[in-house]
């Protein structure tokens, strides 16, 4: 998904010439805005902003695909298969939207709501907003059972099951987006008309509220079911920590607690960016359906925008999460930060054994 950007009005110089042009067109011919039509040539940071995305996923991408090669077997296999699928949906979320988008920016912008292109990018923008939020809340409960509950964690969660779970996901996603096509909900062009997502402004309707009535609370659903899995396996590790001398369960910590603590990255970033877009959604469209939008119209205009550049930054963020808090990256900056070479007392003197090996340990001991 690729951040929009607001757009100047145009010159009445060339307003005038498109109005005169469009008189001896066919009248489904789409109709470009005025507010689009000075920096369509000059789509910068719309581009560099796609361009990011890509290249932080891909290096992500890169690092999981050579970590989950290592790993196939291993107990980290199952979380490092999930965050591989939430970095490609975030690289798919930036290529397919982000091209649609930059061809309306170099365009003009179309305000015609029956536009098969808006059609497709609206449900786009669901389907990849959906998606990595319900990875996210996937995530966090595999890592909560295997923290949790290990024993019942190796017998149930395998590879083959994960992949399941995967599909399931994806298709809910996808069948959530369809359903404007069967006359539940529309897709429309937002301000500045260079993007498309569900209709909240206007004249809405009742199938335009329940929808995103289902679209805002699965996604808000998802970030509390990913608060609530997250915030109960930081517990489980404390409290593990502070027994530690008790069990005999040490080196099964450490790559959990690498797990975990990229997962509580992922979700407060997810929390941050797409928390304004989901209830800023919904206050639009229940205003709107009661008519008591009056001379507010601008301000939620402004509002929606805002909500997709910070939703957009979410695929940009969620591979830096993983990039940087890897245990070999935070062993690194907590040299760097403290100028020690020798990690001999510290924190991170638990994780001097690979999280990998770790991994291999744990699976058999509990075999």
């Amino acid at each position: 998904m690729l951040a929009t950007q607001h757009y100047n009005r145009s010159a009445l110089a060339v307003d005038e010439v498109l109005r005169n042009q469009t008189h001896t067109m066919s009248p489904v011919a789409p109709v470009h805005c005025r507010e689009n039509l000075t920096s369509t040539n000059n789509p910068t940071a719309a581009g560099l902003s796609m361009t990011l995305g890509i290249v932080s996923n891909i290096i992500a991408l890169i690092i999981l695909a050579k970590a989950y090669a290592r790993l196939r077997k291993r107990s980290k296999a199952t979380f490092l298969l999930f965050a591989s699928c939430l970095v490609a949906t975030d690289l798919a979320g930036h290529v397919i939207p982000g091209a649609l988008v930059l061809h309306l920016y170099t365009t003009g912008g179309l305000c015609n709501h029956t536009d098969p292109t808006c059609h497709f990018l609206g449900g786009s923008m669901v389907f990849f907003g959906l998606c990595p939020l319900f990875l996210g809340c996937g995530m966090a409960a595999e890592r909560c059972m295997g923290v949790t509950r290990p024993l019942l964690h190796a017998r149930v969660v395998c590879t083959a099951r994960t992949k399941v779970v995967l599909v399931m996901i994806w298709l809910l996603a996808l069948t959530v987006a369809l359903l404007p096509f069967f006359h539940l909900g529309t897709y429309t062009y937002q301000y500045p008309w260079t993007w498309c997502f569900i209709k909240v402004l206007g004249k809405t309707s009742m199938t335009d509220v329940l929808f995103v009535l289902l679209f805002s609370g699965l996604g808000l659903g998802s970030l509390a079911v990913a608060l609530i899995c997250n915030t109960i396996s930081v517990m489980t590790l404390v409290i593990a920590r502070l027994r530690r001398k008790k069990c005999n369960r040490r080196s099964a910590k450490s790559h959990d607690i690498e797990m975990v603590t990229q997962l509580v990255g992922i979700m407060v970033t997810s929390c941050i960016c797409w928390s304004p877009l989901l209830i800023f959604g919904l206050m639009s469209v229940i205003r709107s359906y009661s008519g008591s939008m009056g001379d507010d119209l601008k301000t939620y205009r402004t509002l929606m925008v805002m909500g997709v550049r910070l939703a957009s930054w979410n695929q940009i963020l969620d591979p830096w999460v993983y990039i940087l808090l890897r245990r070999a990256v935070l062993r690194k900056i907590y040299r760097l930060t403290t100028g020690r070479s020798d990690l001999k007392g510290s924190t991170f003197r638990r994780w001097e054994i690979s999280s990998f090996q770790n991994s291999l340990k744990n699976a058999i001991n509990l075999n």
